[in-house]
C-alpha cells in the first residue's frame, strides 16, 4: 500500500509525449487526478468517487483505478517480416499450411507479437512482374498460388495421390509453381462447385455476405444472382477482368477491344455467358484462399500475434481496380498503352 506522509503537495502531472514514452501514465489533464493538502488531512478528488484520507493513513486499496488505463496496444513490441511466400514448401513456393502456424508458434515461443507480411494480393503473371506484390492484378484478391494443397487434402477436394512430388527451390519461379499449382487448384474449386457439402454453403455465403468477402454494395443477394447482380460488386469486377485477360493476346487492358476495355454492358454479358465456369471457378477459389488465410489469422490471434500488412496503395495498372474504376486514375494519356 501507498502511504501520505508529506504535509503539503499540489500534484498536477504535466508530461509532455514524446518517442520515448510510447502510453504515459499521466495526461496534461489535470482533473483526472489532484491533492488538496491540509496540515491535517488530505482532499482527494476523484471522479466519481471522492475520498477523505488523513495524514499517515494509507491509501484506499483502490486507488490504482484513479490513474488511466495503459493501452497494451501502445506498447512497444518486436516481430518479424516475413512474407508467406518465403515459407518453406513443398512446391516452389511457401503456402499458408503448416508451416505458417509452425512460424506462428515461433514467434510466440520467442516472445515476438508482431508478424509483418506484404500485400497478400495476386501478382501480375503478363507482364514480366515477377511475382511482385506491389503489382497486383487486384487490391482485394488474393494471390491463390499461396493456397495450401495439403489443406484442401484435408477438405477433402484433393486426394493425396494427386499431389504433385514435392520440389527444392532457393528462389520462387512463378511461372514453374503456376504451372504446377493452378490446375490443381482449380480442379478443388471445380469439385467445391460440385458438392453438396458444408463447404459449398460457406462458399455460398462467402459471395453474398459483405462481412466475410467485403462484396461492397451488398447487392449481391443470392448465390444465383443474375447477370446485372453480377456487375455490382469488386469479387465480380475482378473474376470478368481475369476471365477476359485470360483469353487475351494482350499484355494491357488498355489494348483490348473498345467494347470490353470500356465496359460496354452488351460485351460484358457475353463474357459472362461464355466464361461463366471460368468466373465461378475463379470465385470458388478466392473463397478457398480466404478460408485458409482466415484459419491463419485466427490462430495468430490466438497467440496473440498481430498480423501487419502493407495495403497495395499503389495498384497495378493492369488490374481489375483501374479497368472497373477508371473515373478514379489517370488512364487516357498515351503512354499508358503497350503498343506505343
Amino acid at each position: 500500500m501507498a502511504t501520505l506522509n508529506s504535509l503539503s503537495l499540489l500534484f498536477s502531472p504535466k508530461l509532455a509525449h514524446s518517442s520515448s514514452i510510447l502510453s504515459p501514465l499521466f495526461t496534461s489533464q489535470s482533473s483526472l487526478l489532484s491533492f488538496s493538502l491540509t496540515s491535517k488531512s488530505v482532499a482527494l478528488s476523484a471522479t466519481p468517487s471522492h475520498y477523505s484520507v488523513a495524514v499517515g493513513e494509507d491509501l484506499p486499496v483502490d486507488y490504482g483505478e484513479w490513474f488511466p488505463k495503459h493501452d497494451p496496444g501502445d506498447r512497444r513490441r518486436a516481430g518479424v517480416l516475413l512474407h508467406p511466400t518465403s515459407f518453406r514448401g513443398p512446391y516452389g513456393i511457401g503456402d499458408l499450411g503448416g508451416e505458417a502456424f509452425r512460424f506462428i508458434d515461433w514467434l510466440h515461443d520467442a516472445g515476438c507479437s508482431v508478424w509483418q507480411v506484404l500485400p497478400l494480393v495476386p501478382p501480375g503473371r503478363k507482364a514480366n512482374e515477377e511475382g511482385s506484390p506491389y503489382s497486383g492484378q487486384d487490391a482485394n484478391c488474393g494471390n491463390t498460388l499461396l493456397i495450401s494443397l495439403e489443406e484442401l487434402v484435408k477438405d477433402g477436394l484433393l486426394t493425396e495421390d494427386e499431389l504433385p512430388r514435392p520440389t527444392d527451390a532457393d528462389r520462387v519461379d512463378f511461372t514453374v509453381v503456376a504451372e504446377l499449382k493452378d490446375p490443381l487448384i482449380a480442379k478443388a474449386a471445380e469439385r467445391l462447385i460440385l458438392s453438396d457439402s458444408e463447404l459449398k454453403s460457406q462458399l455460398e455465403d462467402f459471395q453474398r455476405n459483405p462481412d466475410i468477402c467485403k462484396l461492397c454494395l451488398g447487392l449481391c443477394t443470392d448465390y444465383k444472382f443474375d447477370f446485372i447482380d453480377h456487375l455490382s460488386c469488386w469479387l465480380q469486377d475482378a473474376a470478368y477482368f481475369a476471365a477476359i485477360d485470360n483469353s487475351s493476346n494482350t499484355l494491357n487492358w488498355y489494348d483490348w477491344p473498345e467494347p470490353l476495355k470500356n465496359r460496354h454492358l452488351a460485351a460484358l454479358e457475353e463474357v459472362y455467358q461464355s466464361k461463366k465456369d471460368f468466373i465461378d471457378i475463379f470465385i470458388a477459389q478466392q473463397f478457398l484462399f480466404q478460408r485458409q488465410w482466415q484459419k491463419v489469422r485466427n490462430y495468430a490471434r490466438e497467440k496473440g500475434i498481430s498480423i501487419m500488412g502493407d495495403m497495395p496503395i499503389y495498384v497495378g495498372y493492369h488490374s481489375a481496380d483501374v479497368w472497373a474504376n477508371k473515373k478514379h486514375f489517370l488512364t487516357e494519356q498515351e503512354w499508358f498503352s503497350s503498343s506505343s
